[in-house]
């Protein structure tokens, strides 16, 4: 009976692996791709691995655990139109086994048939329930995101007599919009900048962003120093601490830089509560790296109260200000290594903002394989030259790749 078992079943094999191999449909929607190449063939695999055992085991050995599993893995990653197949195929392949055997009819048979009918029964309920998980998860993070793109200011190009532009970047590897955000304020002070990122993730870092940027443009137009802006967006966050009764400080503190270009100065001022340290590019490519004199608490810990201190720097004609999000900063490769922004513009030059945080992104994006965890945004604020042409001689950031061939 055994060797009759064996003739059946190995004809069986090619049949069932074309069965679950052809199908393309149903990709996995995580993973990399050598993993998710291989787990996209593994339900193939438990299927022809139990027709292979079965054909060759003694009578009394089941491969069973095998035909059950193959839908099961196949219900969270796979399509219902692929998880219903996996699990035909592996009914099928049951049933196939016991007709050439001629123990269809036996009870522990009949019981196998039940149990992978049952398994894959219980698949299609779980692919069920994955994707509706999954439906929910994309509908919060694309209202959020939506919340988070109409509360961010899109600042006009010229302001101040200052070039501008920023950018938003969402991650492509969480479920969840973050909290970083950005804003530019023209007044009798100066251009005035504020770029943040909220602790947390969802409408609730959206609405912490609102909170903030609502204060700023208050305090940056009434305020007559940064401090004092700096002072006036710690007072909104313990007024939103306290009007949320019972929220934990600690989980709404927010890293915030706030810059100042004064008019007709080519001087820059900075209070830098806890943040990435933003960046001055210079027009011959010189670059440096704005570090606070004195390190600051991120808004809103309320572990005290320290008087903040501004930082000045010179910001010639032809400067662009750059700021942002730890987003950029921590983009990791597939080593791990983490993006340093100051590495990869050092000697380049740009002929405005808006390209420079086109090629920053793209960089990113390069660094990281397309797949970014957090989100972004930066921001770039030029001073033009005295007679400064409209476009400058550009040099490209490259990929690490690119840049090693050199």
């Amino acid at each position: 009976m055994a060797e009759k078992r064996r003739s059946g079943t190995a004809g069986s094999i090619d049949a069932v692996g074309r069965a679950v191999f052809g199908s393309r449909e149903g990709e996995l929607t995580s993973g990399g791709r050598g993993t998710g190449r291989f787990i996209r063939m593994l339900p193939a695999l438990l299927i022809l691995g139990g027709l292979v055992f079965d054909s060759l085991a003694p009578p009394n050995f089941t491969a069973v655990p095998l035909f059950v599993a193959a839908p099961l893995i196949a219900a969270p990653f796979f399509s219902l139109s692929r998880t219903v197949r996996t699990g035909i195929a592996a009914v099928l392949s049951v049933i196939a086994m016991r007709l050439s055997d001629g123990t269809s009819t036996q009870v522990v048979p009949v019981i196998e048939m039940i149990t992978v009918l049952t398994g894959s029964v219980l698949a299609l309920v779980i692919n069920g329930v994955v994707r509706r998980g999954n439906e929910q998860l994309a509908s919060a993070r694309a209202v959020a995101e939506t919340a988070m793109r109409a509360v961010l200011p899109t600042p006009a190009e010229r302001i101040g007599g200052l070039q501008v532009a920023a950018r938003y970047e969402a991650a492509q590897a969480d479920e969840f919009v973050g909290g970083d955000l950005f804003a530019v304020a023209d007044t009798p002070y100066g251009v005035r900048v504020v770029v943040g990122d909220v602790r947390g993730k969802g409408l609730g870092a959206v609405e912490a962003v609102a909170v903030i940027i609502g204060a700023f443009r208050e305090a940056a137009e009434q305020e007559l120093s940064l401090e004092g802006v700096a002072q006036r967006l710690e007072r909104a966050l313990a007024r939103e601490g306290t009007r949320r009764y019972g929220l934990d400080a600690m989980e709404g503190f927010i890293t915030a830089v706030l810059a100042e270009i004064p008019p007709g100065s080519a001087s820059l001022r900075l209070v830098n509560r806890g943040h990435p340290e933003p960046i001055l590019l210079h027009a011959d490519g010189a670059l440096e790296v704005l570090a606070p004199s004195v390190p600051a608490l991120p808004l809103g810990m309320d572990l005290g109260v320290w008087p903040d201190r501004a930082d000045a720097w010179a910001m010639p004609p032809g400067a662009t200000l750059l700021a942002f999000t730890d987003g950029l900063s921590e983009a990791r490769d597939a080593n791990g290594v983490f993006y340093d922004p100051a590495a990869r513009l050092r000697g380049r030059i740009f002929p405005g903002p808006e390209e420079l945080l086109s090629a920053l992104t793209d960089d990113v994006r390069l660094h990281t394989g397309g797949r970014t965890t957090d989100d972004m945004a930066l921001i770039a604020v030029g001073r033009p030259a005295e007679g400064q042409p409209v476009r400058r001689t550009t040099v490209k950031i490259v990929g690490r790749g690119d840049e090693a061939a050199r």
